[in-house]
């Protein structure tokens, strides 16, 4: 229950001192000069205490976003480096902004505020001077994603928050997928100057990248043992979806590994060393780029040999759910930007259920 009592200052000013008492709780209490006051918050109070509330706020106002942030990384840390590496860079953003806020004070106004700075100079182009000038949306949801999935840690296992204030906050627009491949001409000239490298691994590496759609880190941290040329196949075990998955070796690209497999550095089970350092992974980035000017290619990135595989595989006639899984993708959603390259195969697919349901 609840009481107020009447106290008398020695300079002669009143004050009204709110007391809260519940079993089974600690009991609470705090001052105000006008009574009303008093009375507001010894309601608010028990009403909180017997809700289940009241002391998961006192919790947020013991501890800053620095403190939640930290704790967070710390536990990461030790349960998955490999995300403890994705978000750290992410948070600490959040750190560095808003640290210094009591987790009391952690509103939702507040994070949409911050989520807006991050769009900062939206539409220009970003300076050499200030490569941070600009974020995508893309970009600024994955801030935004890492953020609110602490949260929900700090809110369902360790009760510093009552409730997660990014569960309203609503992601932002994305532009739909980039689908940049290469036409014929273009992968011609490209694998004639991959030939030609300072480096023979790059031919290989850029044609198992097409014909596999397999990312550029799955590959380049690739070992030989797992790698199977007798079944033809490559079994990659840290995947981005975070499932194992097969990579078939067929045709030009199973020649070239099994050629590329003649010639390994013994001193590595790297399928892509590095020259110098034969126990790290190749960084092929000089040598891919040195490529893409030999062969005149503007506005292509490694990972839209991904892109183009999936561009080949549906004017091929693959549908949606084989694509997604050559790329190991979950859902199709992922794989709708190539739905327009296999439109002549899905006519076929219709004229041919017309003509056996009507003859």
């Amino acid at each position: 229950m609840a009481t107020i009592e009447t106290r008398r200052t020695a300079d002669g000013t009143t004050g009204y001192r709110a007391k809260v008492r519940l079993k089974g709780f600690p009991s609470q209490s705090a001052t105000f000069e006008r009574k009303t006051d008093a009375k507001e918050w010894a309601k608010q109070t028990e009403a909180s205490i017997r809700e289940g509330r009241y002391f998961k706020t006192i919790e947020a106002k013991k501890h800053t976003v620095s403190d939640f942030i930290d704790r967070y990384l710390r536990e990461i840390e030790k349960k998955n480096p490999k995300r403890y590496v994705d978000v750290k860079k992410l948070l600490n953003w959040w750190r560095k902004e808003i640290g210094s806020y009591l987790l009391s004070d952690l509103t939702r106004a507040l994070i949409v505020e911050q989520r807006d700075k991050l769009l900062t100079s939206t539409g220009k182009k970003i300076s050499k001077e200030n490569k941070n000038a600009y974020r995508s949306p893309s970009t600024v949801n994955r801030y935004m994603v890492a953020l609110g999935h602490a949260l929900a840690i700090a809110t369902n296992e360790w009760e510093w928050i009552h409730e997660n204030p990014m569960r309203k906050i609503s992601k932002l627009s994305e532009p739909r997928g980039r689908v940049r491949f290469l036409d014929d001409d273009e992968r011609e000239r490209l694998l004639e100057a991959c030939k030609v490298s300072t480096n023979p691994q790059l031919h290989t590496l850029v044609v198992l990248a097409l014909s596999t759609g397999a990312r550029h880190g799955e590959l380049i941290n690739l070992r030989w043992g797992d790698v199977d040329l007798q079944r033809r196949v490559i079994t990659l075990h840290d995947t981005k979806n975070k499932e194992r998955r097969l990579l078939p070796l067929a045709h030009y690209a199973l020649q070239l590994m099994e050629e590329h497999n003649k010639m390994r550095n013994i001193a590595s089970d790297l399928v892509f060393p590095a020259p110098s350092k034969p126990q790290r992974p190749w960084d092929s980035r000089s040598a891919w780029e040195a490529a893409l000017k030999r062969a005149n290619i503007d506005n292509f990135r490694f990972h839209d040999l991904r892109h183009s595989c999936a561009s080949y595989l549906a004017m091929n006639g693959a549908s949606l759910a084989e694509i997604a899984e050559v790329l190991g993708h979950k859902t199709l959603q992922m794989v709708k930007r190539y739905a327009h390259l296999s439109e002549a195969h899905t006519a076929k697919v219709v004229q041919r259920m017309n003509e056996r349901i009507f003859g």
